[in-house]
């Protein structure tokens, strides 16, 4: 694999989950309804998720790929980052809010549609470094198991177990306990709560099976796995 193609993978990857992080957290306040042919429990035959599942989803994709790619140590060094950057999006957001504006009108609007989304960014900041630092230790671990083979095993392991801690944390947090104490928009009841849960996980679990093709087909493009060195293998140089 060329060292030009190692750095547009590379580069690319961290693109896709820094960009996918930070649209989770703009859209995760829109509330999705999709029906269902049969019933499930708690949902009904429609279930109700945050607008963040797909792109939030993506993450763990990235992840896993980057994972294969360059090791344990260098998907843990862009999980921490881009926790890190939801600081910085938190920041850029409350700068924009508090800033004099030319319309008062549009900016109480203004406020009105972002500032709930702290209680997004809150939800999202305990969820994702939990779940992203375990969906890479998991999928090491696995890696370590079986070797460079089973690649499908260790990408659905360590995405569904991890996107399970990820979604009662942030859906709790996020639609529950950080309304109640910042005072930013209306709490969900918990029959709502429990059926977030239940219906983003559903989705999270769809893509984990249906990605695993495309986590294939990025490292196979990418020239396979670079680690060396055990997991402190860093990124590709």
């Amino acid at each position: 694999m060329s060292e030009t193609r190692s750095q547009i993978g590379s580069v690319a990857l961290v693109a896709l989950f820094v960009t996918a992080l930070t649209t989770a957290q703009l859209t995760a306040s829109k509330l999705l309804a999709f029906g269902l042919p049969v019933e499930v429990p708690v949902t009904g035959a429609t279930i109700i998720l945050p607008g963040a599942a797909l792109a939030y989803a993506l993450t763990f994709f990235a992840s896993d790929c980057y994972s294969e790619l360059y090791g344990r140590r260098a998907a843990q060094v862009m999980v921490n980052v881009g926790f890190v950057m939801n600081f910085v999006l938190l920041a850029l957001v409350w700068s924009t809010i508090l800033a004099p504006a030319a319309n008062p009108e549009s900016a109480s609007q203004y406020r009105a549609v972002l500032a709930p989304g702290t209680n997004i960014v809150i939800g999202s900041l305990l969820a994702y470094v939990v779940s992203q630092n375990w969906d890479v230790l998991v999928f090491h671990r696995i890696r370590d198991a079986t070797g460079e083979s089973m690649l499908w095993l260790r990408n659905i392991a360590s995405t569904a177990t991890s996107q399970a801690i990820d979604t009662v944390i942030f859906v709790v947090v996020a639609f529950y306990v950080a309304p109640r104490v910042l005072g930013f928009g209306d709490p969900f009841s918990v029959s709502v709560v429990l059926s977030l849960i239940v219906g983003q996980y559903l989705l999270k679990l769809l893509i984990a099976l249906i990605d695993t093709p495309f986590v294939y087909a990025v490292v196979g493009a990418l020239g396979g796995s670079q680690i060396s060195g055990g997991e402190d293998a860093w990124a590709a140089k």
